[in-house]
């Protein structure tokens, strides 16, 4: 498990290190780099390899896409607010685009990176600390509508597909996160918070967490707002709450079964799916199947 969400675990290493601000700010490293002067003073009390990632940071921002598996690749992919470009040259779509400010400042941290290196004291008080050669290829998960939280470490969530304790609970009826990994959230349906986060076997879980069940509340105020219209299975399809491998499923649903269609969503692949409500082994549960298997609904799906 920990080779799995390393990535994740040093994005919050970083995140630990840094002012509150940058938590307000979408988790940049650099929250005003892209409209305030950078201080050497500032960035001399970082590392070399802290700083290598802050004038990455400038360019992730316009969505510059790393060598697959390097560790900025690992890092950014890892964060929220990281679209990485479908351009193949990083160059055109991206230069362009990077502001007088921000070009500013990727000189002034090459600068102290420079001195450092010339100084033959590299390393100082501020460090990511992240065990580069474990970090496995990238695991940055996304689905749309979600956003990465922080939570209160040490706790212990129960895990329901659908806002109620008496709704269908995977794992046999034992899912559950802990609040020391990372948790994405999409808002709240009365008492009801919808996340995701990643299983220790590999792949994601979606479900839902009642503040009841939270010795300590997150700071995250959107509330959803589905559709709730109803629908038909134009073909047999698997449930998951997994749209991102589908490695896990809830149930193998027949062509014709009525649904709630509730929203569309799609994974950082780009692949599209429908989340909907039905019922497995008599219990209200809601889960994704692709996108395209429901007639008698008008859907814009986001290809």
């Amino acid at each position: 498990m920990r080779k799995r969400i390393i990535a994740m675990l040093c994005a919050l290493a970083i995140l630990a290190a840094l002012p509150m601000t940058a938590l307000a700010d979408r988790q940049y490293l650099l929250p005003t780099s892209d409209r305030e002067p950078v201080s050497e003073a500032e960035l001399w009390r970082w590392d070399r390899e802290s700083l290598s990632f802050m004038f990455n940071e400038i360019f992730a921002r316009h969505g510059y896409v790393f060598n697959s598996g390097s560790k900025f690749d690992v890092y950014f992919r890892a964060q929220p607010w990281y679209r990485p470009n479908s351009n193949p040259n990083n160059q055109q779509a991206v230069y362009p685009s990077v502001t007088k400010v921000e070009w500013d400042n990727y000189n002034t941290i090459k600068k102290v990176i420079s001195q450092m290196e010339a100084s033959g004291h590299p390393y100082h008080s501020r460090s990511l600390k992240c065990v580069y050669d474990e970090l496995p290829p990238s695991r940055g998960w996304s689905l749309t509508g979600f956003e990465y939280i922080t939570v209160r470490a040490g706790q212990n969530w129960p895990v329901y597909s659908a806002p109620s304790s008496r709704s269908y609970r995977a794992n046999n009826r034992k899912a559950m996160t802990s609040t020391n990994g990372a948790v994405w959230a999409a808002g709240w349906e009365g008492d009801w918070l919808l996340v995701f986060y990643e299983l220790n076997k590999g792949g994601l879980r979606v479900g839902y967490v009642s503040r009841y069940d939270m010795t300590s509340v997150p700071s995250f105020s959107r509330y959803l707002s589905f559709d709730y219209s109803g629908a038909y299975l134009t073909g047999a399809c698997t449930l998951t709450d997994d749209p991102l491998t589908q490695s896990s499923a809830l149930a193998r649903l027949s062509s014709g079964t009525y649904v709630t269609y509730l929203t569309t969503v799609q994974n950082q692949r780009g692949a599209a799916f429908d989340y909907i409500e039905t019922a497995v082994d008599g219990q209200t549960a809601r889960g994704f199947i692709p996108a395209g298997n429901l007639s008698g609904l008008a859907v814009n799906y986001p290809y």
